[in-house]
């Protein structure tokens, strides 16, 4: 097994979700962030029993504009203006689980989340405009069981269960929440081949997300399906770049008063930028993994539309 995909395959198992302004759900909120979950290696769950420590940073900046109406905090709003930065500190064990086919790892991710909002204030509620910002620990998200199956030397498949905790402080009368309040229950499938010859990897991420209802809104979240794909062209050196096309799209309506109203509120987008990334060793045994992203949105409906979405990671393992 390659030294590098011990250091990569933490993050591109976890990264489904790390913003709460970009989804086609409650606020034009959810999980997802279109083209941040794929990441160099995702498919491979290491062979060594190991600890790897990960840290990932995102910023983006979009709207959704128009005058369409977004529901947000129990009322809809004349579109949303959302700028957020998160910061997920990952912590990881391979299990010790011999040298056959199967490899098995759990996880653990504390996020921590600066947002800002604005939107004018539709018909119904009070007029004008209202924004506000938050900045605090966001929804916890740990990872069970992620089990790795490595079908030949040059191809691997990971399946996960990713859960998000509703451990942020929620605010209904906000805008900018750093929580969803909601659970979020997310089956993962990872999937990498390695093209040797040509120094080439194709790495594939798809996921559901099923949510629970917001208590606080009675508003409940239509089933989410990703998916985020990258060719990546390794040089001599650890240098590589590559291009990451992903989707998410909603299936189904959303559900609830305020969702009735607006028809469900589907949505969808699609996504596409490049990456760089960067392998060396530390030391005589670690290995440090790098890679900078920028991945604007292409095509939206419902859903935050962005040309300033980057995301930086940084994973080490020890």
């Amino acid at each position: 097994m390659r030294t590098r995909s011990l250091c990569n395959a933490v993050l591109a198992l976890l990264l489904l979700g790390i913003i709460n302004q970009a989804g086609a759900t409650e606020g034009a909120l959810g999980r997802p962030v279109t083209g941040m979950s794929v990441l160099p290696d995702a498919g491979i769950v290491p062979g060594e029993p190991v600890w790897i420590g990960s840290i990932a940073m995102f910023y983006i900046d979009g709207s959704i504009g128009g005058g369409r109406e977004v529901p947000v905090a129990g009322k809809t709003t004349l579109g949303v203006n959302a700028e957020a930065f998160f910061a997920m500190g990952t912590i990881m064990k391979v299990w010790d689980t011999g040298t056959g086919r199967w490899n098995f790892a759990s996880s653990f991710t504390l996020p921590y989340t600066y947002t800002k909002a604005s939107a004018a204030l539709s018909a119904g509620s009070v007029q004008g405009n209202t924004g506000d910002s938050s900045s605090d620990l966001y929804d916890i998200t740990f990872s069970p069981i992620i089990a790795g199956y490595h079908f030949s030397e040059f191809e691997h498949v990971a399946l996960s269960l990713n859960i998000w905790a509703p451990t942020g402080n929620y605010d209904k009368s906000k805008l900018s929440s750093p929580s969803l309040n909601t659970w979020t229950f997310i089956p993962q499938v990872a999937y990498t081949k390695l093209f040797s010859a040509q120094n080439l990897e194709l790495d594939v991420v798809a996921g559901l997300e099923f949510y629970t209802r917001n208590s606080a809104t009675d508003y409940q979240n239509a089933l989410l399906f990703t998916l985020d794909t990258m060719l990546l062209k390794r040089f001599a050196g650890g240098a590589g770049v590559g291009l990451i096309v992903g989707t998410t799209q909603q299936i189904g309506k959303d559900s609830g008063p305020l969702a009735d109203r607006l028809n469900g509120f589907r949505g969808h987008d699609w996504a596409v930028g490049p990456i760089v990334t960067y392998d060396t060793k530390v030391g005589t045994k670690s290995q440090l993994s790098l890679s900078l992203r920028w991945v604007p949105t292409v095509s939206s409906k419902n859903r935050l539309d962005s040309t300033r979405s980057f995301m930086g990671t940084a994973t080490l393992v020890f």
